[in-house]
């Protein structure tokens, strides 16, 4: 029994309305396709949790210069460092489509209600952790075809990522910006998402899946990334904490296989950025724990994060997505909850 690879689907860039698809270096073509990831990944490590009665992290108005007013005028501000203080609790996906993730499945409302409502099953399991909602957009999606600039992936508008934003701050929630980067070099992927991750509820997540380092279309290969590709990533973080005296900036780091992060052990850690390595294959039961174990729990970093899918745990016959109570008896216990 094996996670297969992603069932990628993909939908017509004509029914994504805010996505960025000009003839900049930040666009792709405009017959392009946005892939939705429907995929499995796996394992890192965690720390201890510290015990608070808190539901969510108390929040302080912090000044901000983004340069751009709409950013700067969204002041919600977690005080300190959210890990390990607090268990991250995140709906991912895309609002431009319903088949990425819980983000875009529903309208905004009724989709932060479930989050909520989901909230208070894993605040009932582990009542002595408290949580700190979360939106995990696709800000950088890859695509089925290169694009004007060859880099087979598609950046969402300022418009699209502002909503999403808006929504985070108005929600008291942090909002993590992620990016498959396909054949795009993951430098200035991160720093058109700079002037974003200047406030202080903004975090980063990188796809080594879509990370497509051997030339491979995203979608028909899973890709990968270095210790280097993340060391990276931690110091363009910590660079943006330093400058504008922000608490530790959170990086989650996708994984499911044991070739999507490459010599793990080179991976430096910084006090300004905390990383969670997030085992987000979907499958039976059994295999999500087994690759947790294996990717995550032997190949330890920091934090550790795991995935559960509405739709994909249940694919095979029999199989279903695992409890709070089943998902907190794992080693370490997961820090960072993602639900697609």
């Amino acid at each position: 029994m094996r996670f297969s690879l992603a069932a990628l689907s993909l939908l017509a860039l004509c029914q994504l309305t805010g996505c960025s698809t000009q003839s900049k270096q930040d666009d792709s073509s405009k017959t392009g396709k946005i892939i939705t990831e429907t995929s499995a990944k796996s394992p890192s490590t965690d720390s201890s949790e510290t015990s608070s009665t808190t539901a969510r992290s108390v929040a302080s108005t912090r000044s901000v210069s983004t340069g751009d007013s709409t950013l700067d005028s969204l002041t919600y501000a977690p005080a300190g460092a959210i890990l390990p203080k607090y268990r991250i609790f995140a709906y991912y996906g895309n609002p431009h489509s319903k088949k990425m993730g819980a983000l875009g499945k529903y309208p905004k409302d009724e989709m932060l209600h479930r989050l909520d409502e989901e909230i208070k099953n894993w605040q009932k399991a582990d009542p002595a952790t408290p949580i700190q909602p979360a939106l995990h957009l696709v800000a950088t999606s890859a695509q089925g075809l290169p694009g004007k600039d060859g880099g087979y992936r598609m950046r969402m508008s300022d418009k699209t990522i502002k909503k999403v934003l808006k929504w985070g701050n108005e929600h008291k929630s942090l909002v993590f910006l992620d990016i498959q980067r396909g054949h795009a070099p993951l430098g200035p992927e991160m720093k058109y998402m700079e002037k974003y991750l200047k406030l202080p509820f903004v975090h980063l997540g990188i796809d080594p899946e879509f990370s497509m380092v051997t030339g491979a279309k995203p979608g028909t290969k899973i890709g990968s990334y270095d210790a280097a590709d993340v060391n990276q990533a931690v110091q363009f973080l910590s660079r943006i904490v330093k400058e504008n005296n922000l608490p530790p900036k959170v990086l989650v780091v996708h994984r499911f296989t044991q070739g999507m992060i490459k010599n793990y052990k080179n991976i430096k850690l910084d006090p300004n950025v905390q990383i969670v390595m997030d085992m987000d294959g979907w499958g039976p039961q059994v295999l999500k724990k087994d690759s947790y174990k294996a990717y995550i729990q032997k190949e330890p970093v920091q934090y550790t994060g795991f995935k559960l899918f509405y739709d994909n745990d249940f694919r095979k016959p029999g199989s279903r997505i695992m409890t709070p109570e089943e998902v907190l008896a794992l080693t370490p216990k997961p820090m960072y909850i993602q639900y697609q």
